[in-house]
């Protein structure tokens, strides 16, 4: 709080405005209650005026100018950039981490653990999440979570396939069951690959009983938690055998893909980047994951990822996003 002025007992002056003497005691009874942190009784008692009267004068000083609140952000909090990006994309939330540079090992727990404050603080109960099956910054995130003492989510749903090999698509499954723990809620996973070889393999798959429950439970889903890729593998995917060919990539590429969520690709503009892979992904459509009905929140950082993420948020594929200071800086710089 700053105060500034002068007052004491008194009427309006000249044209209305307040007297020297009020104003001289606004700033008196301001200085005391917001500078001194004397109470309003005490007040009260040593001006020798009424506690109603007090309270009033309080009142007048924030309308006079004399109290104004400033809010000063700590060192490591970024509410002015998160505001500025907040703004420019069109986004419910943005969250910074004080987190900056390349190097993944730095950047990811950091974002773990302020997602994980996020939903710790955000789940209130009845929703049902839906997560992606493969993400270092996820992964990070659920590490990072506490359990809960009472169910704050109803379902945890696999919203995609497990990508890579075998034991990749097994942490996958424990990915969505440790979640569904921590928050009391029904794990529904989704035992299948993320991406197989042919449209045909993906429509037989479509047949089976359990899957066809996992599709069912997307269309419950209230809550979106997935990470956003860039074209090129990331090391972790790499190290677990990353499902993808060469030459989808270069399709991929070819046709201005230049990020994904949940392997569905778009380009630098966010618009859905079409091509025959749609068809072999075992995962929630690009519109299921664009529907203004649910509250996606993007968790991704790193300049490599720098493209997607901006892609991601100009095509309304996240509205909460929690990203590292780097690339944040960066977001709010764009034109």
């Amino acid at each position: 709080m700053t105060t500034a002025g002068v007052g004491r007992a008194g009427g309006r002056g000249v044209q209305g405005h307040p007297s020297a003497d009020h104003l001289r005691l606004l700033t008196k009874v301001a200085k005391l209650y917001h500078e001194q942190g004397v109470r309003q009784p005490q007040i009260a008692a040593q001006l020798h005026i009424s506690q109603p009267r007090v309270s009033r004068l309080l009142k007048q000083a924030v309308v006079a100018g004399i109290v104004r609140t400033v809010v000063i952000p700590p060192s490591g909090v970024h509410t002015e950039l998160e505001d500025a990006i907040e703004q420019r994309y069109g986004l419910r939330e943005v969250i910074v981490v004080d987190a900056s540079g390349e190097d993944d090992a730095h950047i990811i727990p950091a974002l773990g653990a302020a997602a994980a404050v996020y939903l710790e603080t955000t789940l209130t109960g009845g929703d049902r999440i839906g997560i992606s099956s493969w993400s270092s910054t996820l992964l990070a995130t659920v590490e990072s979570m506490t359990p809960r003492q009472t169910r704050v989510a109803e379902e945890v749903v696999q919203i995609l396939g497990g990508v890579g090999n075998p034991e990749a698509q097994a942490r996958a499954a424990r990915l969505v069951g440790r979640l569904a723990d921590l928050t009391g809620a029904a794990p529904v996973q989704l035992p299948v690959p993320g991406l197989v070889g042919s449209p045909s393999a993906k429509r037989t798959l479509m047949k089976d009983g359990v899957v066809s429950e996992v599709m069912e439970a997307w269309s419950r889903l209230t809550l979106l938690l997935v990470g956003i890729g860039s074209l090129e593998p990331s090391p972790l995917l790499k190290q677990s055998g990353n499902a993808m060919s060469a030459e989808d990539q270069k399709l991929l590429r070819d046709q201005g893909a230049v990020g994904d969520i949940c392997l569905r690709f778009f380009d630098e503009n966010g618009k859905p980047v079409r091509s025959e892979l749609d068809q072999r992904v075992l995962g929630l459509s690009a519109a299921r994951l664009r529907d203004d009905d649910l509250r996606s929140v993007g968790v991704a950082g790193g300049m490599r990822k720098y493209a997607a993420i901006r892609a991601g948020l100009l095509g309304g594929w996240v509205d909460v996003l929690i990203t590292d200071r780097t690339v944040a800086e960066r977001l709010a710089a764009d034109s």
